[in-house]
């Protein structure tokens, strides 16, 4: 990951300030999660950097907590974008008052994996409510494609947690997705 400054050495910096010094990480990172929709994207990466960015800059104290932290946070902001963008194409495919449109391969693609992404999301609150670290880990780890170390930092657990949490959390994902976890 790009250096982004720690948190003592900005200390009036807002996130305006910073994007410039991080937009390249935060298109790698979305690059990364588009990666998964293969050519039937529905969002460009530019784009999903965009959304990711109005989400965060609603929060100005984002950039105060440190480098680790910062990505932890845009992760979780650009998973929320591509889970509202599943649930709108949902949300069309199912009638949403529009006319009705002939299916395409392109189509078929993007929707499934937008209902693969919503199954993902409604088992990530589910293991949320359980164990709200393993979620966050799978955010950090998954979404934010950060390191081992950088997680435990975002965190404020060991690099050994992490990997405990992040092998108990995909175990129970798996399971979940299954259909097999309580």
């Amino acid at each position: 990951m790009s250096e982004v400054p720690e948190a003592s050495s900005l200390p009036a910096a807002t996130l305006d300030e910073l994007m410039p010094l991080v937009f390249d990480e935060l298109r790698r990172l979305a690059r990364r999660q588009l990666a998964r929709e293969h050519q039937c994207r529905t969002l460009q990466t530019t784009d999903l950097v965009h959304e990711a960015y109005l989400r965060l800059v609603n929060h100005p104290g984002v950039v105060a907590h440190g480098r680790a932290y910062f990505y932890a946070a845009a992760a979780r902001a650009m998973r929320n974008v591509l889970v509202d963008a599943a649930r709108k194409r949902r949300a069309t495919k199912r009638g949403a008052g529009t006319e009705l449109l002939s299916l395409d391969p392109d189509r078929a693609a993007a929707d499934t994996f937008g209902a693969e992404l919503l199954e993902l999301d409604e088992a990530l609150e589910r293991l949320a409510r359980r164990n709200p670290r393993h979620a966050r880990t799978v955010e950090c780890r998954f979404f934010g494609g950060m390191s081992v170390e950088d997680t435990a930092t975002a965190l404020g657990v060991s690099p050994r947690t992490v990997k405990s949490d992040w092998a108990l959390a995909r175990a129970w994902l798996y399971e979940a997705l299954r259909g097999d976890a309580a």
